[in-house]
């Protein structure tokens, strides 16, 4: 049986410390300060990098080669970058089964990994990390700071949903993408409403 372990470059203390302190001590409503943001994206991107330059960390076993994933390979840094409001365009058909990446490439820092059936069509309506991206180009606007919020698309995810969002949750886990409920816990949720949401 697999686990979902996942050992931490960060020690204990350091997931303690900041993260969650900003979450319960801002008054609700209030900007983030530019000396705070600045930090969460610093060690958010610390860790990417250490993802991206590293090996994937894989789980051995005794009897079997372990099989290669796409998430060991994929780098979602890499991907055409396209407008986050992509989808407000006319597309002449509805896409392709795909997983995508929200990431400000200014500060090189994957905020969200998402999958879709569609990729045209993912975005319209109602989503979260819209809402999110509002959030964290707003506090970036707000202190004059550089940002360059896009999506990329990896057009090659299995048209199987279950397939499609295994490899989502391998890559979220693998990436720890803030925007991602999944790590929340992990660097707080400064963007997602200002307070620590489960």
């Amino acid at each position: 049986m697999a686990s979902d372990y996942q050992p931490s470059l960060l020690s204990d203390a350091d997931l303690r410390a900041a993260d969650l302190s900003w979450a319960y001590n801002r008054p609700a409503g209030s900007a983030m300060l530019a000396d705070e943001l600045q930090e969460w994206k610093r060690r958010v991107a610390q860790f990417q990098t250490t993802v991206r330059s590293g090996p994937a960390i894989a789980q051995g076993t005794l009897f079997d080669l372990a099989a290669s994933s796409p998430a060991d390979t994929l780098d979602p840094f890499g991907l055409p970058p396209r407008n986050a409001e992509f989808w407000r365009g006319q597309f002449q058909e509805s896409g392709v089964p795909a997983l995508y990446f929200v990431v400000d490439h200014e500060a090189a820092v994957l905020l969200y990994v998402g999958e879709t059936v569609k990729s045209n069509q993912r975005w319209k309506g109602v989503h979260d990390c819209k809402r999110y991206i509002l959030s964290y180009v707003e506090a970036h606007r707000s202190h004059d700071l550089p940002v360059a919020v896009n999506i990329g698309f990896w057009p090659h995810a299995d048209r199987d949903r279950k397939a499609r969002q295994a490899l989502e949750l391998e890559l979220i886990q693998r990436w720890r993408s803030p925007f991602n409920k999944e790590n929340w816990a992990i660097w707080s949720t400064p963007f997602v409403g200002g307070k620590l949401e489960t």
